[in-house]
């Protein structure tokens, strides 16, 4: 007798194990487009691997492997992806991957508009959307900024997030300038990236008061499942990646959420982020039409976001859906304790909570091969110089598990 797992229709994972483990949890067998020896292809929920390092590069021969894949299968697999280069490939390509799998995705032009900054502003403006005061940019080589009538301080960010931002961003997502002069400072490394960006009014306020909606809208328009939460702690401490999140209970930021998701007609997931200023203001600061990291901890606590995407898709019943447990917590263990540290947590304090966590993205002992065989040995193996390597059996490049289920 087959398990459900066998069953099921195979869901095609562009993602880490934040994206896995719900998949995995609702009994829905994955196959990872992962870079070989990630921790995604070593998971017990994962069946097969296809091998893909760069998402922003070889978009044409990794659509061929990928509509290669699906067709080979019994019936078409459902198609996630995490990442911006991810989101593109699959709405530029969405006749030909239609071929294969099965997928939501938002309208072609919202993705374009939510994916590039400059376009985002653009429609915020049309629609009237609660966005900060944002100009475009384009620093000139030798030039100096101009008055932009922006209260300081401001904060820089990239039109979209690719290789050019690390030389002038590093880490984090966006930088920040507290005057005029300090972004006078700043002018010559951003003229240097050759991009455009944006200049944008911070809200005043350390990162715990950035919140968040999170939400899967079917196709009638339907609220199939949705949840708020806020961050927690990031990486770096400012402007940094989300290192420890927690699940609210924020009314105020669900009716925004469902309001703006109305207003622009979005079908699919989507994450809407906001600044909560001083006075209690929502900010929206950005809306991504992807699947996402915060949808590990939705579904330990009751709102499974991707697999009311899989049964939608295979006309299976929905999974049961109750109102997400606010205070659940999911944290990066180990960028999450150098988060702490700058931050100022103790040890004695951070420990404990981190061993609370009711989501976690690194080890899990349902499900520890990614973490022991995956994110281990990959540390291990670059502080040893590379002789580790040389102790451990070649894994295949694909995974050799259940390859046609």
């Amino acid at each position: 007798m087959k398990t459900p797992s066998e069953t099921l229709p195979l869901a095609c994972v562009m993602g880490d194990m934040d994206l896995v483990r719900p998949l995995g949890l609702a009994g829905i067998a994955c196959a990872v487009v992962a870079a070989p020896g990630s921790p995604p292809v070593h998971s017990r929920f994962t069946r097969t691997a296809i091998p893909w390092k760069d998402f922003w590069e070889g978009g044409e021969e990794l659509v061929e492997a990928l509509v290669r894949f699906g067709s080979a299968q019994p019936e078409p697999p459902v198609l996630y992806f995490q990442e911006d280069s991810q989101l593109l490939l699959v709405s530029r390509q969405r006749e030909r991957l239609a071929r294969a799998f099965r997928f939501v995705v938002a309208d072609p032009e919202l993705v374009e508009d939510f994916v590039d900054k400059g376009r985002f502003q653009a429609l915020a403006e049309r629609h009237g959307l609660p966005v900060p005061a944002t100009r475009r940019v384009h620093p000139a080589a030798g030039g100096r900024p101009a008055d932009f009538g922006l209260r300081f301080p401001v904060v820089v960010k990239p039109l979209t997030r690719d290789r050019r931002w690390s030389a002038i961003g590093g880490a984090g997502k966006a930088v920040r300038a507290e005057t005029p002069e300090a972004l006078r400072d700043l002018w010559p490394r951003l003229s240097a990236a050759g991009a455009e960006l944006l200049v944008q009014e911070l809200i005043p306020g350390p990162e715990t008061r950035m919140e968040s909606y999170h939400v899967y809208v079917d196709e009638r328009g339907g609220v199939a499942g949705e949840f708020t939460g806020r961050k927690v702690r990031t990486l770096p401490p400012s402007l940094g990646h989300s290192t420890a999140l927690e699940l609210s209970e924020a009314p105020d930021v669900a009716v925004l959420g469902r309001a703006l998701v109305r207003k622009l007609g979005l079908r699919g997931v989507a994450k809407l982020d906001f600044k909560r200023a001083p006075d209690g203001t929502l900010h929206l600061l950005e809306i991504n039409p992807r699947f996402n990291l915060w949808h590990h901890l939705g579904a330990v606590a009751g709102v499974n976001l991707p697999a009311l995407v899989h049964a939608d898709m295979c006309g299976s019943p929905r999974p049961a859906v109750s109102p997400a447990r606010a205070g659940a917590t999911w944290c990066r263990p180990l960028d999450d304790w150098r988060a702490a540290r700058a931050a100022g947590v103790p040890v004695s304090e951070w420990l404990p909570w981190m061993l609370r966590c009711d989501a976690n993205a690194s080890l899990d002992w349902r499900d520890p091969m990614p973490c022991l065989n995956g994110e281990v040995y990959q540390r291990a193996r670059r502080l040893s110089g590379g002789w580790l390597r040389r102790l451990r059996p070649r894994a295949p490049e694909t995974a050799p598990r259940d390859a046609g289920a």
